[in-house]
């Protein structure tokens, strides 16, 4: 195919040069209705490209099959014989996926560390979760992917399990052991999901950890925002192989989806997969070249602990790493990760991609070079500098991962739509919660609906919220009360 195409952005670029006039939405009609003042911060190029997919960026029958180009060029830039963009993100991408597979009350096999919006599909749809413990590390309180061993283990117990889903990378860039995975449950039939969002980039580079599709996942979920050089929202799954049906796969994303998707996030999709093509190799040699830099530059500091293989990979810890997401534990120092976030933003203008109770995180991608990494050591070289200020500030009561783990004793669908009351917090010990509880970021709930509520996790969730933990999600994000299921 011919990768040096891009029929969305071409066909934008056609839609203004032959100067369509359009009496369809968007309503601001080319930027002529938009308030100047919009106009000024945004630009007009916004306008001007915000077009409809139908009757706009192609005609009415959608003759000249624009979208489906560029989603036929994105399929084979990857390795897949299927490719679907998404305009709401991988939360909605996930979701399509796992009702392709899975039905009301069927099984579906999930890593415990699954992101809210896997939650959130399992709420919509009512599949019944079967959960697959992550692997723990209980000295640095971190989760990582499960083990092939623990999928085959739980498709043996769970024969009429529909499938599997797992998420690698994870928000700290550690990976699953996909290919063995992958393997398990072909062996018995079953397809593979992949929520992959943090992994764009992994086809484009050979020294980064294994793409899902090459690793023989059935369908893979990836953000285009986050690793590569989307709009946010931006999102695309593939699909390979006969255990999921793409005719299945787009009726689900067509279930779920907007009727009005938006074209400017179809050319980001459209324009990211060409540059990958023609250049991608190239930048992502220089960002893995960054990468060390930043990280040896990163490890002289004392008592910066950056996190690599050595720390998060080997046995009974993850498969691989991708090194661009900059891990930094900065327990040794006698602050939090949320208290080192704030003060970065408020003193530097350095915004990080990750903070928890004793880790932030600074996530590169091909668009940084030294003009932002200088910015980005000078701040955490002040940080570690005027470290003793920023020592006197609440600790997070951390569970040790049995303490962690919750019994699901109702539904997560039953639970979320059950009748359910408010209650102080102290009196949610031994209900079972009606809420999702999340702290954000990294999104991946500590608390889900169905789960019953122990002192520990309750323990663990208002020390964070004290220190600086946010739980976007929780009806009371101050967890000064919950909501929780009223059991007959």
């Amino acid at each position: 195919m011919d990768h040096s195409e891009a029929p969305v952005l071409d066909a934008i670029a056609a839609y203004r040069r032959e100067g369509q006039l359009p009496f369809t939405p968007p309503g601001h009609k080319q930027a002529r209705g938009a308030d100047p003042r919009v106009r000024e911060v945004l630009g007009d190029g916004v306008f001007l490209s915000d077009v409809l997919a139908i009757s706009g960026l192609d005609d009415r029958m959608s003759t000249h099959k624009v979208l489906e180009q560029a989603q036929d060029l994105m399929a084979d830039a990857v390795h897949a014989d299927h490719t679907f963009f998404s305009t709401c993100g991988s939360s909605l991408s996930v979701k399509s996926a796992m009702l392709s597979v899975a039905g009301p009350g069927e099984k579906l096999l999930v890593g415990r560390d699954a992101h809210k919006s896997v939650v959130s599909g399992l709420i919509l749809s009512g599949v019944r979760p079967v959960w697959v413990e992550p692997l723990w590390d209980a000295d640095r309180h971190l989760a990582h992917p499960p083990s092939a061993a623990a999928f085959a283990a739980a498709l043996d117990e769970h024969p009429d399990a529909r499938g599997a889903l797992v998420t690698s990378p994870t928000p700290y860039g550690t990976c699953a052991d996909l290919v063995a995975i992958a393997e398990e449950c072909h062996r018995r039939g079953r397809p593979l999901i992949v929520d992959e969002a943090w992994g764009a980039h992994l086809p484009f580079h050979p020294g980064l950890p294994s793409w899902a599709m090459d690793a023989g996942a059935d369908v893979c979920v990836t953000s285009v925002h986050k690793m590569g050089a989307g709009l946010e929202q931006g999102s695309v799954f593939h699909q390979q192989g006969s255990l999921v049906d793409p005719a299945v796969l787009k009726s689900r994303e067509d279930l779920l989806g907007t009727t009005s998707p938006s074209v400017l996030i179809y050319a980001g999709l459209d324009g990211w997969r060409r540059q990958m093509v023609e250049h991608g190799r190239d930048l992502l040699q220089n960002t893995l070249d960054l990468a060390a830099s930043v990280r040896a530059a990163l490890g002289a500091i004392p008592g910066f602990d950056v996190q690599g293989p050595a720390e998060f990979t080997g046995l009974g810890l993850a498969h691989d790493l991708d090194p661009l997401p900059v891990v930094i534990d900065i327990a040794a120092l006698g602050t939090t990760g949320y208290r080192a976030a704030d003060w970065l933003r408020e003193h530097h203008r350095v915004n990080l991609h990750l903070a928890d109770h004793r880790r932030i995180s600074a996530q590169l991608t091909f668009a940084d070079d030294e003009s932002t990494t200088e910015p980005l050591l000078a701040a955490l070289r002040d940080l570690h500098d005027k470290i003793d200020a920023l020592q006197d500030v609440p600790q997070v009561e951390v569970p040790t991962p049995d303490e962690l783990r919750l019994d699901l004793d109702v539904l997560p669908r039953d639970a979320f739509f059950g009748e359910a009351e408010q209650v102080p917090a102290e009196e949610a010990v031994g209900r079972v919660a009606a809420e999702m509880i999340t702290p954000y970021p990294p999104g991946i709930p500590a608390v889900l609906p169905g789960e019953r509520i122990t002192k520990p996790v309750l323990r663990y969730l208002r020390s964070g919220v004290t220190a600086g933990m946010m739980l976007p999600d929780a009806v009371d994000p101050e967890l000064d009360s919950v909501r929780v299921l009223i059991e007959s």
